[in-house]
This record gives C-alpha cells, sequence and structure tokens, in this order.
C-alpha cells in the first residue's frame, strides 16, 4: 500500500474516532484495535496489546500515546505526526466551543441527562475493553501473565497500591523474564 494513502487513513481514522469517542483514552483504545487490528489487518493482536501496554505506562493522556504508538507502527514519524492530530484537533475544538457556552451548558438539563446517560455506555465500552485485554492473556495460557494480571487487579483493587508501582513492577518482571528467555536461547545454540 502506497504510504501517502496509508498517512491519510492513519490520520482520518484518528480524527473519526477521536471526533465520536466519549469516554476517554482507553474507550479510543479499543476502537483504534478494532479499526486498525480487525478492520484493516494492518497489526496483529498481540502486537496490539504491546501497544497498548506501551501507551498506557507512557506519561500523558492514553488516547495520544495510543495514537502515537499506532502511527508509529504504520508510518514512522510523519504517521506520529498525522495521528496526534487527528486525536487531538477533535477534543480541542470541541472544549474550545464549550467553554464559550458553558455557562448555558451547566444549566441546561438535556445537556446534563445527555451526559449522565453517556457515562453508562462508557462504563460498558470499559468493560470490554478489560474482557479483550483480559480474555487475550487468559487465552495465552501463560501461568504467568495470568497470575500477574490476577495479582495487579488484587493490588489495586483491594489493598490500593498505587498504578506507578504495579506498573513499574510488571516493567522489572518483564525485563527479569526477557533476560531469562534470552539466556537459554543463547545456551541452546
Amino acid at each position: 500500500m502506497k504510504r501517502s494513502s496509508v498517512l491519510r487513513k492513519v490520520f482520518f481514522s484518528t480524527l473519526y474516532l477521536s471526533t465520536f469517542t466519549f469516554g476517554g483514552g482507553y474507550v479510543i483504545v479499543t476502537l483504534l484495535k478494532s479499526k486498525f487490528v480487525n478492520e484493516l489487518h494492518w497489526i496483529d493482536e498481540d502486537e496490539m496489546l504491546d501497544l497498548v501496554a506501551i501507551a498506557q505506562s507512557s506519561p500523558g493522556a492514553i488516547a495520544v500515546n495510543g495514537s502515537i504508538v499506532v502511527g508509529y507502527k504504520l508510518a514512522g514519524l510523519p504517521g506520529v505526526v498525522l495521528a496526534v492530530l487527528g486525536a487531538v484537533i477533535p477534543p480541542f475544538v470541541i472544549l474550545t466551543l464549550v467553554s464559550f457556552f458553558y455557562t448555558a451548558f451547566r444549566e441546561n438539563t438535556v445537556i446534563q441527562s445527555l451526559l449522565t446517560g453517556m457515562k453508562s455506555g462508557v462504563g460498558a465500552v470499559i468493560a470490554s475493553v478489560v474482557w479483550d485485554m483480559g480474555s487475550g492473556v487468559v487465552c495465552s495460557k501463560d501461568l504467568l501473565l495470568i497470575g500477574i494480571m490476577v495479582a495487579a487487579f488484587l493490588a489495586n483493587y483491594y489493598f490500593k497500591v498505587n498504578v506507578i508501582i504495579i506498573i513499574l513492577t510488571v516493567i522489572v518482571i518483564g525485563v527479569i523474564r526477557t533476560l531469562i528467555r534470552e539466556r537459554r536461547k543463547g545456551a541452546q545454540k
């Protein structure tokens, strides 16, 4: 596929998703997966999970981080620029308009009802993200990954361990696991 058509598709896909997505970064990441993995088949499922993990562990908004890693994977630095523009333009325009009419929106019961109703949809989408990512880990049948997933949930939900500590711990586990695998491969040669 021509680079210009990939760049155009990356920009308009992130622009469209960012325009019509409510509920934050986890929602747009799910829709990026749907678009680039399920519909276009440009990224495979495991690679998308890796990209999402990178986006989640990087500082900043996950929607922008997700766009960055997907844009870079598909088209390098120009893909990053266009994906970020596509992800940032809609919220910028929407927030600018809302700020002009803030008092009218704050007092309007119809707008308040719409926003309250959208919370339910956002909850469903976040549940879908958890299901997709969790089922991918369970289907891998990797006991270490399943154990990490369960331990991370328990640590955060029940013991209120800060997410940063959980992320750093999982990074250390991942590095150690990778080093052990590489050492075993080297020993087998």
